[in-house]
């Protein structure tokens, strides 16, 4: 066992162990968890492969979580193949992280030896986990004064989806909107995750939920959820957003992208990114550069391509534009090839809205930031969260409908949707909606507001 500290022998009354998935996202989810718990002198234990310990700290937004009070890492070297991406494959799902997955299987004796470990010194061992390594916590349930909770890295609005699905219980005309345009999972995954997904379902035996969302964002499906909750003693938690609602970061060592914002007027920006999992094909960047060159509105597009299972190993493909583009466009666009510092471009007085894949966390943080949303789905949650965003807070408008999902967006698509978001009364009140949800959810994490007390109430339980 590696390990950044050596805090394992310490003893405590209560501790936590947190156990991610391998992939950016769940990382990034789980390890601001980490650092809210720890804020809360108990003493957390992060805990990953070498690799992804290692991603999760490069990738942390404005803070050294090895410089954190009370939060721990312990990374186990667990080897495992890197693929590289595929961009013409014909569903968008990452496939090169499969291997990661399966990889963190690995992971079920050493943390089950960790839990014992740190069980015998104290009190109690709260084992936070996500939905996707079930599988590795399997065993925790076994020793006496353990308790499971599992992490989802997506809204409540998702998982009442799968429910609704199923029971078709009944719900309040306003979600009854959304839930009947339910797009299908169809190309959402690839048959060896849902084997992978299977695997944790099966092995599931959890105290309660945590949610990587707010009441303010979709308290009524976590309240349709609780009523349905079996046994009634399970619990549910909303303990998001997983990233800071304020932005006080350092001034001194900025990202180049800030100060190209600096100079930019107010809400003018468009931010075009399709998170770390993504990968386009050339013929969906040559009609994205068009649309964004004619659409004549300012951007700040990441071009990059997505994750490997190993960010750190291997090359990196770079993504070729028509010849002159960044020349041509450089007086209103910005072209970065590198990892963008996506919570501080969001927040940044120059950004007017954001060319997003829909991933939860991006979401999350565009509506932090007061961002709308132009919805570009790919893959896994992506095409449910781009139907809350768009009809559900009706703060985002669709770029590609799911039902179209193997059609190359035409640059008037593009270039159309950008203007709507940028420079029309439509994108004006998807603007007002989007800056009073963020006002909400700043309200909820503050004192006395309804997420701080949920994080007092879990802190409460886990303590008793």
């Amino acid at each position: 066992m590696a390990s950044t500290t050596n805090h394992v022998n310490q003893q405590h009354d209560v501790v936590v162990v947190i156990v991610p998935l391998p992939a950016q996202g769940h990382l990034h989810a789980a390890l601001e968890l980490s650092r809210r718990l720890s804020s809360a002198n108990i003493p957390v234990y992060y805990v990953s492969t070498t690799a992804h310990v290692r991603q999760a700290h490069s990738r942390a937004a404005g803070w050294d979580p090895l410089n954190t009070p009370n939060l721990n890492f312990i990374d186990f070297p667990v080897t495992f193949n890197a693929p590289p991406t595929n961009p013409d494959a014909s569903i968008k799902f990452p496939s090169q992280l499969v291997p990661a997955f399966n990889s963190s299987m690995q992971l079920r004796t050493p943390v089950t030896d960790l839990v014992n470990k740190l069980g015998s010194i104290s009190r109690r061992v709260i084992v936070i986990h996500d939905f996707l390594t079930s599988w590795v916590v399997q065993d925790v349930p076994k020793i006496s004064n353990t308790e499971c909770y599992c992490l989802h890295t997506v809204s409540a609005y998702l998982m009442f989806t799968y429910t609704w699905e199923a029971a078709r219980p009944p719900v309040p005309p306003e979600a009854e909107v959304v839930l009947k345009q339910l797009p299908s999972q169809d190309g959402c995954t690839s048959p060896e995750v849902i084997e992978f997904a299977m695997k944790q379902i099966n092995v599931i035996q959890d105290a309660g939920n945590i949610y990587s969302t707010s009441r303010a964002i979709d308290g009524m499906y976590l309240d349709l959820t609780e009523k349905m909750s079996v046994p009634k003693d399970f619990k549910n938690w909303a303990l998001g957003p997983f990233n800071p609602v304020d932005l006080n970061f350092d001034k001194k060592d900025r990202h180049y992208s800030l100060e190209w914002l600096d100079k930019q007027p107010a809400s003018s920006v468009i931010f075009v990114s399709f998170g770390s999992t993504t990968s386009l094909t050339e013929d969906e960047i040559r009609e994205l550069a068009i649309g964004l060159e004619v659409s004549q509105q300012r951007f700040i597009w990441v071009l990059r391509d997505a994750d490997k299972g190993d960010i750190f190993s291997g090359e990196v493909r770079k993504y070729q534009l028509p010849e002159g583009y960044e020349k041509r466009v450089s007086e209103r666009g910005l072209v970065m090839r590198d990892w963008a510092p996506q919570l501080e471009i969001l927040g940044h007085p120059s950004t007017g809205g954001f060319m997003s894949h829909c991933g939860w966390n991006s979401c999350i943080e565009s509506i932090s930031m007061g961002v709308p949303i132009a919805a570009w789905p790919m893959h896994s949650d992506q095409p449910r969260n781009a139907l809350f965003i768009t009809e559900g807070l009706k703060i985002g408008i669709t770029v590609r409908e799911w039902e179209r999902r193997k059609e190359v967006v035409p640059a008037e698509t593009v270039e159309k949707v950008v203007r709507t978001l940028m420079a029309s009364p439509e994108g004006e009140e998807m603007k007002r909606k989007a800056m009073e949800l963020k006002e909400a959810v700043k309200l909820a994490v503050m004192e006395g507001g309804v997420t701080h007390k949920e994080m007092e109430s879990f802190v409460a339980h886990i303590t008793r």
